[in-house]
């Protein structure tokens, strides 16, 4: 078994009026996008990072900057697609999820969002966990400056 701790936090580009913003691969309709490269979706960069962590292949960075900037691939779903194929016939059987923000409000897309992940990792729905807080706007992503997410994945 192996544990995997990973972390990603983008700000909010209010400049932005074409991109959306996207959490776990759900859009958030009404909300300033995240600025990023791609379509900056922090849960799955999050995600994303605790499997590197597993694996030891950092994708977010050399992997998802040709993806992204070389191929014009933007959904953050392929970066981490392309993570779990490091894997290498190991499995995910759980994921946890803590999200840090003030806006939007995280939820009531929940079950959304965690249905979304299972898919994409493979695993139940009851197998993600996805919790979220204001962190009492102690942090810039309390105060709505951006979003900050911090994500652990089990892995047999």
């Amino acid at each position: 078994m192996k544990v995997g701790i990973g972390q990603d936090s983008h700000r909010f580009d209010f400049s932005d009026k074409e991109k959306k913003l996207i959490l776990g691969g759900v859009v958030f309709e009404g909300h300033p996008p995240l600025a990023g490269n791609s379509d900056a979706d922090v849960v799955l960069h999050s995600l994303t990072n605790a499997i590197s962590g597993v694996t030891c292949v950092n994708i977010l960075g050399p992997v998802s900057d040709d993806l992204c900037l070389n191929k014009g691939i933007k959904d953050s779903s392929v970066y981490l697609r392309e993570a779990l194929k490091y894997l290498n016939g190991r499995k995910i059987v759980h994921a946890s999820i803590s999200i840090e923000c003030s806006t939007p409000k995280i939820t009531p897309k929940i079950p959304e969002m965690r249905r979304n992940i299972a898919r994409l990792l493979d695993v139940p729905e009851d197998c993600v966990g996805i919790t979220a807080t204001t962190g009492e706007g102690l942090t810039e992503f309390g105060r709505g400056n951006g979003i900050q997410v911090f994500s652990c994945v089990t892995v047999v």
